[in-house]
């Protein structure tokens, strides 16, 4: 109704995704500068901003198992790195010095990513039945763990410590996706190639957890005894959460390095692990545009580190010496952890929302 915006008169609208005018509105004007932003901004920036895209794809799975089925997991670097080689062995060439299928279609490569890991997420699932809190949370860092070795040793596949592969190949049914010509450069392609993956992702993310599933994971977070009480199949949603998650991740890992082209085992530590629970804790746990808000915030952290080296003299750009920027940017995750969960929990949703309410309630205090 005009003027009545809050005011809902069918279960339609209120259950739309964009349930209020200035939602619809706001959400165009973000997405038409989004899409503009290639020709605003260098291909320097156009690259890091490609990286942030993919980081938010991986940082919304993440968020769905943790912020909205409150199973902690710590894991998550090890499903990355089981979509980055299986999309790299899917695409690579099949004689290099690599395993390599030389199927180089993204609509081929991408989906089975997800897909091996998911089916990895599935197998840790039960674990996540018998587990909860701390118990789950050391488990799955076990991951990351595993996978370092098995990635090592596994030369065959992954190239071997210090060595790497080629990522994936971005193209479809033969025609790169990411080559510069008349649309663009391949900066500008790229990015808007990774930002189309974030909106799909997003929406299929937001659509689910308003579904049944997602009614189930909130139950299960809230109180898992009291959800298993009034029916919800605890085992099966546990499992679930996992698996999409898991997917989310895989599809990332499989994205992440074909901004950059390369990586290699020790891409996947434990550090990206907590990079990313940083992410959702940061952005806002349980909320999809947090998600996507606190990966924008988290990649883009060192980019400011490191200019922070004009400011700051006595930093230096050299790892080994003492103090530098690599130094500011490990001390600064830790402190913007410390300082939002004590602070504002919701992380820049909240943030978000109370500028919001202000502005609703204005000139009212509440």
């Amino acid at each position: 109704m005009r003027g009545r915006p809050l005011l809902h008169t069918s279960y339609a609208s209120e259950l739309a995704l964009f349930d209020t005018p200035a939602k619809r509105t706001s959400v165009g004007m973000l997405l038409m500068l989004a899409v503009a932003l290639p020709f605003l901004l260098p291909d320097e920036v156009l690259q890091l901003l490609a990286v942030c895209c993919v980081a938010a794809i991986g940082a919304i799975g993440l968020g769905l198992v943790t912020g909205y089925a409150g199973q902690v997991s710590l894991g998550h670097a090890f499903f990355l790195a089981i979509g980055a080689y299986t999309a790299a062995a899917i695409s690579g060439d099949p004689d290099g010095r690599v395993i390599g299928f030389g199927v180089t279609n993204i609509g081929v490569w991408l989906p089975a990513a997800g897909l091996v890991a998911g089916l990895a997420g599935v197998l840790v699932a039960p674990l996540a039945t018998r587990l909860r809190g701390l118990y789950l949370a050391i488990v799955t860092l076990g991951l990351v763990f595993i996978g370092q070795h098995v990635f090592s040793e596994w030369s065959a596949l992954t190239g071997g410590a210090g060595v790497g592969r080629p990522a994936a190949t971005l193209e479809f049914f033969g025609q790169p996706l990411a080559a510069t010509g008349a649309l663009g450069t391949r900066d500008q392609k790229l990015y808007w190639l990774m930002l189309l993956f974030l909106l799909i992702f997003a929406l299929a993310a937001a659509n689910l957890a308003r579904s049944r599933i997602g009614r189930a994971f909130t139950a299960i977070r809230d109180r898992d005894i009291a959800a298993g009480v009034i029916g919800v199949n605890l085992a099966r949603y546990k499992a679930i959460a996992f698996a999409v998650s898991s997917a989310y991740a895989g599809c990332a890992g499989a994205l992440l390095y074909t901004v950059t082209g390369f990586f290699d085992p020790s891409s996947f530590s434990l550090l990206l692990s907590v990079q990313y629970i940083a992410m959702v804790l940061i952005g806002g746990a349980g909320t999809i545009s947090g998600a996507i808000a606190g990966a924008f915030f988290i990649t883009l952290l060192p980019r400011l580190t490191r200019e922070m080296q004009a400011w700051v003299p006595f930093l230096s750009a050299q790892p080994n010496e003492v103090p530098n920027v690599f130094q500011v940017e490990t001390i600064l995750y830790g402190v913007l952890l410390i300082v939002f969960l004590l602070f504002e929990p919701r992380g820049l949703f909240g943030i978000w929302v109370r500028v919001r309410n202000y502005w609703k309630a204005w000139p009212f205090s509440y």
